[in-house]
């Protein structure tokens, strides 16, 4: 079964995705039509909707992976957070504010992620 594409959705889900930087690190472990799906209905429907500007759903959706503890998510959307222009340290202090309603665990396991992420992206950028 193929998903059937919404062009427009389609070329504003991959604006976001753009500005994210999130092609080169989304992995390649789901199928191409969920991704399709995924940058259409997520990035082209629910990231552009008016009411809140990219950078504060990338805070919204750190804070929210954050708070699930879902590592994997968390590694990309860091990323996304710091080609966004967030600082690391803006990061820790949302981490460090979850800490008192999503748990400690969580926030050591995000603690981790964002410097391990920090530490990948220092050396890319250093590579170029």
């Amino acid at each position: 079964m193929s998903y059937e594409s919404d062009e427009k959705k389609l070329k504003a889900g991959m604006e976001v995705v753009e500005k994210l930087n999130f092609l080169s690190h989304a992995g390649s472990a789901i199928s191409d039509d969920f991704r399709q799906h995924t940058i259409e209905t997520l990035f082209g429907g629910v990231w552009t909707r008016p009411g809140l500007e990219i950078e504060e759903r990338s805070l919204i959706t750190v804070a929210s992976l954050i708070s699930l503890n879902r590592e994997n998510e968390l590694r990309l959307h860091f990323r996304g957070a710091r080609n966004l222009g967030f600082s690391k340290e803006k990061l820790e202090e949302i981490i460090f504010h979850l800490a008192h309603y999503a748990g400690w665990p969580n926030s050591v396991t995000a603690s981790n992620v964002l410097d391990s992420v920090w530490k990948e992206m220092d050396e890319e950028e250093s590579k170029t």
